[in-house]
């Protein structure tokens, strides 16, 4: 089984666990049709009903005064709990990363590969074909070989890593950066019910994401690109190349918060931090910068922080929205909603209920095109699928063997229908044409980022970036088809939509 391969039940849920966590955000499509409500806000705690005559007594108001009090400090509790143990694995994911990425890996990496090189050319010079070379050459020989053996002796005796402070880096840990290939051969344990249950909450959680207002949508992006970052690093110096790190990822942070504040700063982000790299590269190392670190490094940037980045930006659109057409059908859950927001405590930032926006609408309906297609594909790939995408496209064919052509096309068709859906939703002009032609570009890019990261993983030897969230790999894993989407996204929002709102209104076109 190559790297890159997952197991069949791996495969054949996967794309059932992204149907699941879909379906369930389209319970929240009161969100993509509000009018005048500011948005989403977590439910104030429920109340505990006691059926008549199950307190009785004369302390009977006071102790059920009592349970229900009990039972909102209980609720409170447990949400704590929750967001306690979130922020655990957090930490503990993020701190593992960082670990893995930090000088002592990066000796331990490099110590690896210069014993594996130097047992290699030992192993090269004991073959039978050396014993007809002549007395100089033999004697050249033996010289390499006892070096060898020094080598890999002193190796063996001196460690570079000391291991007091080797010992902080676990042995798992460890082997996910130089072994994970290897384990790759192990059977994976199928568990289909709760990959589709932890898709399920998933999507759930996406939904409120979107329309949770600009900071904690911006903010849990940068959270989310400090993770990528990491994985993405790990995963190059596993390979041997050592990029500067540090900068990559505070590079990539700025890039999202730059998106928030100062967008008219946003595009020198990207450029400021390469310089800063540059410099770096050339005061703080020992030796001369290869091609491949300069290179990693800036593909870091770019790919994981840049890149993405304009998500947020598209978020920022339209502050100033017209209703959409589900608007009169969702409106009284939203204003109860909206009533809701009004009663939170003051303490609570004004984030958390700030305006949806016609970004927040168009990434909801963008990101429903995604996790579709790649749904889309899946099942049309498996029940039609006969051409290899290899045949047309080699290099795509290598990076990924088992997608054909029929899936792809089933993937931008699927993207295509809910693209219109989401056009007409949204009034835009020429909906069942427009619609269409965007979920077919979002479906063709989405493919491009599952491929390129399917590339990256391979010239690794890795089956999956990491291990964060069960059956489901790191977070790479998860939005790498949400990757090259943004650019477009962002211009399509801002830009071409609204041209052709002026060409239809130029032309007295309305949208039907």
């Amino acid at each position: 089984m190559s790297p890159n391969h997952q197991s069949s039940n791996e495969k054949r849920f996967r794309p059932l666990a992204t149907a699941g966590h879909v379906l369930i955000a389209l319970a929240f499509l009161q969100c993509v049709c509000s009018g005048k409500v500011t948005g989403f806000s977590p439910p104030l705690p429920s109340k505990v009903i006691f059926p008549p005559g199950s307190l009785r007594g004369k302390h009977s108001g006071r102790h059920q005064l009592r349970l229900m009090k009990g039972s909102s400090v209980d609720h409170d509790q447990s949400d704590s709990k929750d967001s306690k143990n979130v922020l655990k694995i957090y930490r503990e994911y993020a701190t593992r990363l960082w670990n893995e990425t930090n000088p002592l890996a990066r000796q331990r990496i490099a110590k690896d590969k210069a014993a594996a090189a130097v047992r290699q050319v030992e192993h090269i010079m004991i073959g039978e074909e050396y014993v007809a070379f002549s007395e100089e050459a033999e004697e050249a020989r033996q010289q390499l070989l006892d070096a060898c053996q020094n080598m890999l002796k002193v190796m063996d005796r001196n460690p570079d890593i000391d291991l007091s402070i080797e010992n902080q880096i676990s042995v798992n840990e460890t082997a996910a950066v130089v072994e994970t290939s290897s384990n790759n051969m192990a059977p994976a344990k199928a568990k289909p019910r709760r990959s589709i249950l932890f898709g399920a909450a998933m999507g759930l959680v996406v939904a409120c994401w979107v329309f949770s207002g600009n900071y904690i949508f911006t903010g849990l992006f940068t959270l989310m690109t400090i993770l990528g970052q990491l994985e993405y690093y790990r995963m190059v110096m596993s390979t041997g190349i050592y990029p500067a790190r540090r900068i990559s990822i505070v590079g990539a942070c700025s890039m999202f918060l730059t998106a928030l504040f100062a967008p008219n700063l946003h595009q020198i982000c990207l450029p400021m931090f390469g310089m800063y790299a540059m410099i770096w590269f050339l005061t703080m190392r020992k030796e001369v910068t290869t091609i491949s670190e300069i290179a990693t490094t800036f593909t870091g940037m770019f790919y994981l922080g840049y890149i993405p980045s304009f998500w947020v930006r598209t978020r920022l659109i339209g502050s100033d929205r017209a209703p959409t057409r589900l608007a009169p059908i969702m409106a009284p859950f939203l204003n109860m909603l909206g009533t809701k927001a009004d009663k939170l405590p003051h303490f609570i930032p004004k984030a958390v209920h700030l305006p949806i926006t016609t970004g927040a609408i168009f990434i909801f309906w963008t990101w429903l095109c995604l996790a579709f297609s790649d749904v889309g594909a899946y099942f049309v790939g498996r029940k039609f699928g006969k051409t290899k995408l290899g045949e047309i496209a080699p290099a795509a064919g290598a990076t990924s063997p088992n997608k054909s052509v029929e899936g792809v096309i089933g993937g931008c068709t699927v993207s295509a229908l809910l693209g219109i859906a989401g056009a007409w939703v949204q009034k835009w002009p020429y909906w069942w044409f427009v619609g269409a032609i965007h979920g077919i570009i979002i479906g063709l890019l989405g493919l491009v980022g599952d491929l390129t990261a399917s590339m990256l993983k391979r010239n690794a030897g890795l089956k999956d970036f990491g291990d964060l969230i069960p059956e489901h790999g790191g977070i790479l894993d998860r939005v790498d088809s949400f990757v090259f989407t943004a650019p477009y996204s962002w211009l399509m929002c801002a830009y071409i939509i609204p041209l052709l709102k002026q060409f239809a209104l130029a032309r007295g076109v309305l949208p039907v």
